[in-house]
């Protein structure tokens, strides 16, 4: 994105052109990779030549201008099939965008289409979808992680400049990492996920997934701040995060939480982790471990049913589910009130805890996945081992707290 935007800027390249190559790009490559579920071909013209008509006016809308990017499917967009991966909702339709999707709209950027994703974002492989699986660009035969696994595939094979993912238990960082591109779940409620169909509302989140971190400050830049019509929105002051970027290093104190995160690493994760390690020691001011607040309680399975309840009394729409995901929201409904209540005030106790540990430490350091990715024909059928690939990232989704997951090693 940041080059291209200099490009485009400068008026060395048209908004038209590169929406041409990363379409012809997806023609080539999708079709092994099954990242996107629809291409908004015809729209992605139309908006790229109004970005073109108001740089002849004199109006540049920032460094998304003409910028072309792709959606997980399970954030509304007026007028374009979003389905969330389910035949529940191979028809639908929404008439109004998330609030997500305006504001990149407002930045100028341009949208190629609807991504692949685990069905309705409860899973971590994205083989579990009613169009087929996603693959992993750098081998076919492994999946790129989920629930936003087209999202992260997409990003990672250049068939957008960015995209968006939610993430809920690690559905932005997972991915990313097993793709190799940065992926950011911002602070809770920092990004309206009003309009977005939702996996669990007290812990959702939505984020940008780029190659670069610079190109993820972009991108955060559009979508960060406050909208009155989401109830988890908070008022929060939006910095410069582009500045960010050139801020000094050495006097950020580490904290590098081995116990839990670090045990049963595979030996590849674990190796480029403490190589990590080593290079982050001589950039920073000091490195300690640190021990964080473990949440004891999950209250994901109430509010996904509480979502598909009036879809689930039905007997013949059951059918359209997934059979995997069927059954995890058939967990969430005879949960009592008392246990959910429960649920929700560890939640609260948790994000509370967690400030606590930055009195001496600035930033956390942690594997993104214990994992390495499994085959595709394991995606689909997902052993109950495959859950731990969000061991180290789900509790950060309780926290509540900025978590980024930059590639480490190759």
């Amino acid at each position: 994105i940041e080059e291209a935007s200099k490009l485009i800027r400068a008026r060395s390249l048209s908004p038209t052109e590169l929406v041409r190559a990363y379409l012809e790009r997806i023609g080539r490559l999708n079709p092994q990779l099954n990242a996107f579920i629809t291409v908004t071909e015809e729209l992605a013209y139309e908006q790229a030549r109004e970005r073109e008509s108001e740089l002849d006016r004199g109006l540049w809308r920032g460094p998304l201008h003409g910028i072309p990017i792709a959606l997980k499917d399970n954030i509304d967009t007026a007028g374009v099939l979003t389905t969330a991966g389910s035949a529940l909702f191979a028809e639908r339709i929404p008439s109004e965008d998330a609030e997500v999707v305006l504001r990149l709209k407002e930045a100028g950027a341009v949208l190629l289409g609807k991504l692949n994703m685990h069905e309705f974002a409860y899973g971590a492989t994205s083989g579990v979808s009613h169009y087929g699986s996603v693959h992993n660009p750098w081998n076919l035969d492994r999946i790129p992680g989920g629930s936003s696994g087209g999202s992260a595939a997409a990003v990672s094979s250049r068939l957008c400049a960015a995209a968006l993912g939610t993430d809920t238990g690690g559905s932005i960082r997972q991915p990313a990492a097993y793709c190799g591109i940065v992926g950011l779940k911002p602070t809770y409620g920092l990004v309206s996920i009003r309009g977005i169909i939702p996996l669990a509302v007290s812990q959702d989140h939505v984020g940008p997934m780029c190659r670069t971190v610079a190109d993820t400050a972009l991108m955060l830049q559009a979508l960060a701040g406050y909208d009155p019509g989401d109830l988890a929105s908070i008022r929060a002051d939006v910095p410069d995060y582009v500045s960010a970027l050139y801020r000094r290093t050495s006097e950020f104190r580490i904290g590098v939480a081995r116990s839990f995160f670090f045990e049963d690493l595979d030996e590849d994760i674990e190796e480029v982790t403490d190589r990590a390690l080593v290079i982050l020691s001589d950039l920073t001011a000091t490195v300690q471990d640190v021990e964080l607040p473990m949440p004891t309680v999950r209250v994901v399975p109430v509010e996904p049913y509480a979502y598909h309840a009036e879809y689930l009394e039905q007997q013949e729409i059951r059918a359209l589910y997934q059979p995997r995901v069927l059954s995890r929201l058939l967990t969430g409904a005879d949960i009592p009130a008392t246990t959910y209540l429960e649920a929700r005030n560890e939640l609260t106790r948790v994000r509370r805890e967690i400030e606590t540990v930055f009195s001496e430490v600035d930033l956390l350091i942690t594997p993104t996945s214990p994992l390495l990715p499994a085959t595709i024909e394991e995606g689909q059928n997902p052993p109950d081992a495959i859950a731990s690939s969000l061991r180290n990232t789900s509790p950060f989704d309780a926290y509540g707290i900025p978590t980024i997951s930059v590639p480490c090693g190759f």
